[in-house]
This record gives C-alpha cells, structure tokens and sequence, in this order.
C-alpha cells in the first residue's frame, strides 16, 4: 500500500470512529452562548493557531457568533511571550478581554494541553480561569484530550487510528469538524458564497 492510500485509508477509519453525539453536544453549547450573547475565544498554537484564525471568520460569518483568536494579534502575543513568558500569554488576553460566565472557550489541540509534561501550559492556564469564572468550554483535541477533554463542558476527540500521524490527523480534522459546526442548521444564519450562487436560478 502507498503511503497515499495508507494516509486516506486512515482519515476514513477517523471519518467512522468520531462521535456524532459529541458534535451535537458542541454545537449546543456554541447556540446557547449565541443566544446569551457571550463570545467564543478560540485558542491554538501552531497549526492548530492557524485553524483558529480560520475559525473565526467562519463563526462570525456564518454562525453570527462574536468571535476572536489571541494569536491574531502577532503584536501582543510577541510581547507577551518576550516579558511574561509564554505560559501565560493567553490567560493574560483573556483577562484584558474580561472572560466571563457568558463566554466561551473553544480549545484546538492535538494534546489538550498537559502542565505535567509541559505541553501547552498556556491552554492549561486559559482553561483554568475559564472555569474560575464560569466561562463554557469546548474543544476538537486529538489524543486522550489531555486537560481540555478532563474540563470540557463538550468536546470532539480526534481518534488515534495510527500513533505517527496523531498531529496532522487531528489538526485536519480540526477543519472538518468545526465546518461541520457551523454548517449545522442550529448554528448556520447566514448562506455561504458558493452556495447562495448555485442556488439562484
């Protein structure tokens, strides 16, 4: 088998294995802190920092979700990182941004976040005052979930079909489950290009 096929082969057996009860159960903490009126923090570092920032065009376009990613801003997260450390560099956003009962902290991981191995401390930290103040929190992390999955008020965990592939594996499927959020008709208010063309006569 070529490594293609083996790869494929892999994302289908991810594809079969996901929970679709999780999902659902994401998707219904994201409407009611729409209907509360909180906001959604996404958090990620790395690629998964890249999907965030995706993330946040498509819930506030699509879903109507007030939406944000510290790592957008590359400025204070440098300067953050270079005079506190970068343990507490989202914490610290988080505390600015005043993160309350009525927000949401939406975790993109491929660990979750572990403070005994030292593997994204700066998740743990934002984890940790999200529930001192009452914030909701979900994630898409892949592994065991690590902390994330323990403090989660719902959460999607990216099975672990083949141990070398854990990474691209889950911040793929990063996309595709939260494309799937907020293609739900409990989230979607607004149509998407492509499909608001095809539609028209």
């Amino acid at each position: 088998m070529s490594y293609s096929a083996q790869h494929l082969k892999e994302t289908a057996e991810i594809v079969a294995k996901i929970n679709p009860a999780d999902c659902e159960k994401c998707v219904a903490e994201l409407r009611a802190v729409r209907e509360h009126g909180g906001r959604l923090f996404m958090l990620g570092v790395g690629g998964s920092a890249a999907n965030a920032s995706h993330a946040v065009n498509d819930f506030r376009k699509i879903a109507g979700i007030e939406t944000y990613a510290p790592t957008d801003n590359v400025s204070e997260l440098t300067a953050r990182t270079n005079d506190e450390g970068w343990a507490s560099v989202f914490v610290e956003w988080l505390r600015v941004s005043k993160l309350n009962s009525k927000d949401c902290l939406f975790i993109l991981s491929v660990g979750g976040g572990n403070v005994e191995k030292n593997v994204s401390p700066n998740l743990v930290a934002a984890l940790q005052l999200a529930k001192q103040v009452g914030a909701r929190i979900i994630g898409i992390v892949g592994k065991d979930g690590g902390y994330t999955a323990r403090v989660a008020d719902a959460c999607v965990i990216i099975p672990t079909v083949n141990a070398n592939n854990v990474t691209p594996h889950s911040e793929a499927f990063q996309a595709v489950v939260w494309h799937l959020f907020v293609s739900h008709p409990d989230l979607k208010v607004n149509q998407t290009k492509w499909e608001s063309v095809a539609a028209k006569p």
